[in-house]
Protein backbone atom coordinates (compact mmCIF):
# COMPACT_ATOMS: atom_id res chain seq x y z
CA UNK A 1 0.00 0.00 0.00
CA UNK A 2 1.48 3.35 -0.25
CA UNK A 3 1.79 6.08 2.28
CA UNK A 4 -1.25 7.67 1.63
CA UNK A 5 -3.46 4.96 1.75
CA UNK A 6 -2.21 3.87 5.22
CA UNK A 7 -2.42 7.27 6.39
CA UNK A 8 -6.23 7.60 5.18
CA UNK A 9 -7.08 3.74 6.64
CA UNK A 10 -5.12 5.61 9.97
CA UNK A 11 -7.49 8.41 10.53
CA UNK A 12 -11.11 6.51 9.29
CA UNK A 13 -9.47 4.14 11.92
CA UNK A 14 -12.50 3.71 14.32
CA UNK A 15 -15.02 3.07 11.77
CA UNK A 16 -15.89 3.66 8.28
CA UNK A 17 -16.35 7.65 9.35
CA UNK A 18 -14.21 9.83 10.26
CA UNK A 19 -14.24 12.34 13.66
CA UNK A 20 -11.49 14.99 13.89
CA UNK A 21 -12.02 18.55 15.96
CA UNK A 22 -10.52 21.29 14.25
CA UNK A 23 -8.73 23.32 17.49
CA UNK A 24 -7.09 25.89 14.75
CA UNK A 25 -9.30 28.92 15.77
CA UNK A 26 -6.94 30.60 17.69
CA UNK A 27 -5.31 32.06 14.87
CA UNK A 28 -8.04 33.70 13.30
CA UNK A 29 -9.74 34.50 16.67
CA UNK A 30 -7.28 34.05 19.65
CA UNK A 31 -7.79 32.28 22.31
CA UNK A 32 -11.11 32.09 22.94
CA UNK A 33 -12.68 29.74 25.71
CA UNK A 34 -11.59 25.68 25.22
CA UNK A 35 -8.45 26.80 23.51
CA UNK A 36 -6.68 27.72 26.42
CA UNK A 37 -5.69 24.48 27.69
CA UNK A 38 -5.97 22.42 24.40
CA UNK A 39 -3.88 19.50 25.87
CA UNK A 40 -6.67 19.22 28.53
CA UNK A 41 -9.60 18.97 25.60
CA UNK A 42 -7.58 16.24 23.78
CA UNK A 43 -6.55 14.34 26.83
CA UNK A 44 -10.21 14.42 27.59
CA UNK A 45 -11.94 13.60 24.17
CA UNK A 46 -8.65 12.06 22.33
CA UNK A 47 -9.55 8.13 22.76
CA UNK A 48 -12.80 9.26 21.01
CA UNK A 49 -11.89 10.54 17.80
CA UNK A 50 -9.66 10.02 15.26
CA UNK A 51 -7.87 13.34 14.70
CA UNK A 52 -7.42 16.84 15.97
CA UNK A 53 -6.82 20.01 13.47
CA UNK A 54 -4.36 22.41 14.47
CA UNK A 55 -1.22 24.77 13.22
CA UNK A 56 2.50 23.73 13.99
CA UNK A 57 3.09 26.08 16.70
CA UNK A 58 0.71 23.75 18.67
CA UNK A 59 2.24 20.67 18.27
CA UNK A 60 4.72 20.08 20.37
CA UNK A 61 2.34 21.27 23.56
CA UNK A 62 0.10 17.72 22.11
CA UNK A 63 2.70 15.31 21.67
CA UNK A 64 2.65 13.80 24.96
CA UNK A 65 -1.23 13.84 24.82
CA UNK A 66 -2.15 12.34 21.64
CA UNK A 67 1.05 10.10 22.17
CA UNK A 68 -1.45 8.56 25.09
CA UNK A 69 -4.40 8.94 23.04
CA UNK A 70 -3.41 7.35 19.71
CA UNK A 71 -5.34 10.29 18.31
CA UNK A 72 -4.12 11.18 14.79
CA UNK A 73 -2.63 14.88 14.21
CA UNK A 74 -3.35 17.25 11.35
CA UNK A 75 -1.53 20.21 10.46
CA UNK A 76 -3.69 23.39 9.30
CA UNK A 77 -1.47 24.91 6.51
CA UNK A 78 -3.17 27.92 5.93
CA UNK A 79 -4.52 30.77 8.13
CA UNK A 80 -5.67 34.48 8.43
CA UNK A 81 -7.20 36.98 11.18
CA UNK A 82 -10.15 38.28 12.37
CA UNK A 83 -7.97 41.08 12.96
CA UNK A 84 -6.94 41.65 8.70
CA UNK A 85 -8.43 44.07 6.13
CA UNK A 86 -9.83 40.69 4.71
CA UNK A 87 -9.52 37.90 6.45
CA UNK A 88 -11.24 35.54 4.19
CA UNK A 89 -8.22 35.66 2.20
CA UNK A 90 -6.65 32.85 3.68
CA UNK A 91 -2.14 32.03 2.92
CA UNK A 92 -0.13 29.26 3.44
CA UNK A 93 1.80 29.29 6.49
CA UNK A 94 3.90 26.14 6.73
CA UNK A 95 4.47 23.13 4.25
CA UNK A 96 3.56 19.35 3.32
CA UNK A 97 7.42 18.21 4.54
CA UNK A 98 7.58 20.57 7.83
CA UNK A 99 4.63 18.68 8.76
CA UNK A 100 5.47 15.40 8.44
CA UNK A 101 8.53 16.05 10.17
CA UNK A 102 6.14 17.01 12.91
CA UNK A 103 5.09 13.44 12.85
CA UNK A 104 1.21 14.76 10.82
CA UNK A 105 -0.91 11.58 9.57
CA UNK A 106 -2.50 14.39 6.75
CA UNK A 107 -2.51 17.90 6.70
CA UNK A 108 -5.37 20.65 5.39
CA UNK A 109 -5.86 23.64 3.43
CA UNK A 110 -8.40 26.08 3.58
CA UNK A 111 -10.05 27.99 0.76
CA UNK A 112 -12.91 30.90 0.75
CA UNK A 113 -14.71 30.62 -3.22
CA UNK A 114 -16.15 33.86 -3.51
CA UNK A 115 -13.46 35.90 -2.17
CA UNK A 116 -11.25 38.02 -4.39
CA UNK A 117 -8.48 35.98 -3.48
CA UNK A 118 -10.12 32.73 -4.70
CA UNK A 119 -7.53 32.50 -7.42
CA UNK A 120 -4.73 32.21 -5.15
CA UNK A 121 -6.20 29.84 -2.34
CA UNK A 122 -6.96 27.58 -5.38
CA UNK A 123 -3.52 27.69 -6.45
CA UNK A 124 -2.04 26.98 -3.03
CA UNK A 125 -4.53 23.75 -2.83
CA UNK A 126 -3.50 22.54 -6.33
CA UNK A 127 0.17 23.26 -5.41
CA UNK A 128 0.10 21.01 -2.08
CA UNK A 129 -2.06 18.57 -3.61
CA UNK A 130 1.09 17.78 -5.59
CA UNK A 131 3.19 18.12 -2.78
CA UNK A 132 1.06 15.47 -0.75
CA UNK A 133 1.07 13.02 -3.66
CA UNK A 134 5.19 13.23 -3.83
CA UNK A 135 5.02 12.79 -0.07
CA UNK A 136 2.02 10.50 0.32
CA UNK A 137 0.25 12.43 2.56
CA UNK A 138 -3.73 12.78 2.28
CA UNK A 139 -5.18 16.47 1.63
CA UNK A 140 -8.14 17.74 3.52
CA UNK A 141 -9.76 20.60 2.01
CA UNK A 142 -12.10 22.86 3.46
CA UNK A 143 -14.61 24.58 0.87
CA UNK A 144 -16.32 27.28 1.92
CA UNK A 145 -18.39 29.84 -0.26
CA UNK A 146 -17.77 33.31 0.94
CA UNK A 147 -18.82 35.35 -1.31
CA UNK A 148 -20.24 38.44 1.01
CA UNK A 149 -23.84 36.51 1.58
CA UNK A 150 -24.18 34.45 4.68
CA UNK A 151 -26.97 32.64 2.69
CA UNK A 152 -24.52 31.70 -0.05
CA UNK A 153 -22.97 29.77 2.97
CA UNK A 154 -24.78 27.12 2.91
CA UNK A 155 -26.09 26.89 -0.65
CA UNK A 156 -26.26 23.21 -2.01
CA UNK A 157 -25.34 23.90 -5.42
CA UNK A 158 -22.90 26.17 -4.31
CA UNK A 159 -21.38 23.50 -2.10
CA UNK A 160 -21.21 21.14 -4.37
CA UNK A 161 -19.25 23.05 -6.51
CA UNK A 162 -17.15 23.46 -3.83
CA UNK A 163 -16.68 20.05 -3.17
CA UNK A 164 -16.03 19.05 -7.42
CA UNK A 165 -13.59 21.87 -7.27
CA UNK A 166 -11.24 19.87 -4.39
CA UNK A 167 -11.84 16.79 -5.89
CA UNK A 168 -10.44 18.57 -9.13
CA UNK A 169 -7.89 19.58 -7.65
CA UNK A 170 -6.88 16.89 -5.75
CA UNK A 171 -7.62 16.66 -1.98
CA UNK A 172 -8.22 13.33 -0.86
CA UNK A 173 -11.13 14.34 1.77
CA UNK A 174 -13.40 17.54 1.65
CA UNK A 175 -14.69 19.18 4.62
CA UNK A 176 -17.69 21.23 3.35
CA UNK A 177 -20.78 23.01 5.51
CA UNK A 178 -23.95 20.84 5.70
CA UNK A 179 -26.62 21.97 3.16
CA UNK A 180 -29.68 21.81 6.19
CA UNK A 181 -31.45 19.21 4.20
CA UNK A 182 -30.65 15.65 3.85
CA UNK A 183 -31.76 15.01 -0.12
CA UNK A 184 -29.70 18.42 -0.74
CA UNK A 185 -26.68 17.16 1.34
CA UNK A 186 -26.83 13.57 -1.18
CA UNK A 187 -26.63 15.83 -4.00
CA UNK A 188 -22.81 17.22 -2.50
CA UNK A 189 -22.42 13.99 -1.31
CA UNK A 190 -23.24 12.07 -4.66
CA UNK A 191 -21.13 14.57 -7.00
CA UNK A 192 -17.69 13.32 -6.06
CA UNK A 193 -16.05 9.85 -5.78
CA UNK A 194 -13.86 11.16 -2.67
CA UNK A 195 -15.01 11.35 1.28
CA UNK A 196 -17.15 14.21 2.39
CA UNK A 197 -17.24 15.17 6.07
CA UNK A 198 -19.06 18.49 7.42
CA UNK A 199 -18.00 21.53 9.52
CA UNK A 200 -19.68 21.72 12.28
CA UNK A 201 -20.18 25.57 12.41
CA UNK A 202 -20.54 28.46 14.74
CA UNK A 203 -21.87 26.99 18.53
CA UNK A 204 -25.12 25.28 18.29
CA UNK A 205 -27.92 26.38 21.16
CA UNK A 206 -28.55 22.86 22.33
CA UNK A 207 -26.97 19.50 21.70
CA UNK A 208 -29.95 18.00 19.83
CA UNK A 209 -29.29 20.44 16.74
CA UNK A 210 -25.39 18.86 16.80
CA UNK A 211 -26.75 15.44 16.98
CA UNK A 212 -29.44 16.44 14.50
CA UNK A 213 -27.16 17.77 12.08
CA UNK A 214 -24.60 14.50 12.10
CA UNK A 215 -27.21 11.93 11.89
CA UNK A 216 -29.10 14.02 9.13
CA UNK A 217 -25.63 14.41 7.46
CA UNK A 218 -24.66 10.73 7.72
CA UNK A 219 -27.98 9.57 6.09
CA UNK A 220 -27.08 11.71 3.12
CA UNK A 221 -23.98 10.03 2.57
CA UNK A 222 -21.11 12.38 5.01
CA UNK A 223 -18.30 9.81 5.61
CA UNK A 224 -17.75 11.93 9.00
CA UNK A 225 -17.68 15.00 11.05
CA UNK A 226 -15.56 17.80 11.68
CA UNK A 227 -16.51 19.44 14.67
CA UNK A 228 -14.73 22.18 16.87
CA UNK A 229 -16.64 24.98 18.75
CA UNK A 230 -19.91 22.57 19.75
CA UNK A 231 -17.06 20.38 21.28
CA UNK A 232 -14.18 22.05 22.75
CA UNK A 233 -16.99 25.02 23.90
CA UNK A 234 -19.30 22.81 25.12
CA UNK A 235 -19.59 22.29 29.01
CA UNK A 236 -18.82 18.81 28.80
CA UNK A 237 -16.41 18.15 25.76
CA UNK A 238 -16.20 14.31 26.64
CA UNK A 239 -20.45 13.74 27.03
CA UNK A 240 -20.95 15.40 23.51
CA UNK A 241 -17.78 13.57 22.01
CA UNK A 242 -19.07 10.34 22.91
CA UNK A 243 -22.77 10.71 21.91
CA UNK A 244 -21.27 11.88 18.72
CA UNK A 245 -18.50 8.86 18.28
CA UNK A 246 -21.43 6.16 18.75
CA UNK A 247 -23.63 7.95 16.11
CA UNK A 248 -21.07 7.50 13.44
CA UNK A 249 -20.38 4.20 15.05
CA UNK A 250 -23.45 2.86 13.85
CA UNK A 251 -23.05 -0.14 10.97
CA UNK A 252 -26.31 1.27 9.91
CA UNK A 253 -28.85 3.67 10.25
CA UNK A 254 -32.22 2.87 10.94
CA UNK A 255 -34.54 1.54 8.48
CA UNK A 256 -37.16 3.46 9.61
CA UNK A 257 -34.68 7.13 8.92
CA UNK A 258 -34.80 6.34 5.14
CA UNK A 259 -31.21 6.40 5.39
CA UNK A 260 -29.66 6.32 1.96
CA UNK A 261 -26.29 5.00 0.26
CA UNK A 262 -23.04 5.30 2.03
CA UNK A 263 -19.73 6.61 0.03
CA UNK A 264 -16.96 4.00 -0.11
CA UNK A 265 -13.44 5.00 0.99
Amino acid sequence: MSGKVIRLKHLFGHSERLFAVPMDHGVTVGPVQGLIDICGVVSDIGDMIDAIIVHKGMVNQLEGCLNRKGCQLIVHLSASSALSPDPNRKELVTSVEHSIRMGATAVSVHVNLGSEFEAQMLKDLGNTAEQCELWGMPLLAMMYVRDGSEECEYHPGKIKHAARIAEELGADIIKVNYTGSVDSFYEVTNAVKIPVIIAGGPKMSSDNEVYSMVCDAVRAGARGVAIGRNIFQHDSPAQITCAIRKMLDREYMDDTTGSLPRQNL
